[in-house]
């Protein structure tokens, strides 16, 4: 489940009846609107786990070797 913020956003007059028509428009909440815009437009941060494609073209690089591949896939140094 998502964690929510409560914030404040200030729109121009003809913004908010927009969002308002577009909510309406979908049997939504204003805010409900809002978040699904702002999914559309936005990206996550990517993990910083890269997984496979951080070892993607290694067959090419001379210092990789299959000793190191916590550092090529977990960007962790061996110990």
């Amino acid at each position: 489940m998502s964690t929510y913020h409560r914030t404040q956003v200030l729109l121009e007059e003809w913004q908010y009846g927009t969002l308002k028509r577009m909510a309406e428009g979908e049997g939504v909440s204003l805010s409900g609107m809002l978040r699904k815009i702002l999914t559309s437009h936005l990206r996550p941060p990517p993990s910083p786990r890269r997984g496979l494609q951080a070892i993607a073209g290694i067959g090419r690089d001379s210092e990789a070797s299959g000793k190191a591949h916590d550092r090529w896939l977990y960007g962790q140094e061996q110990r």
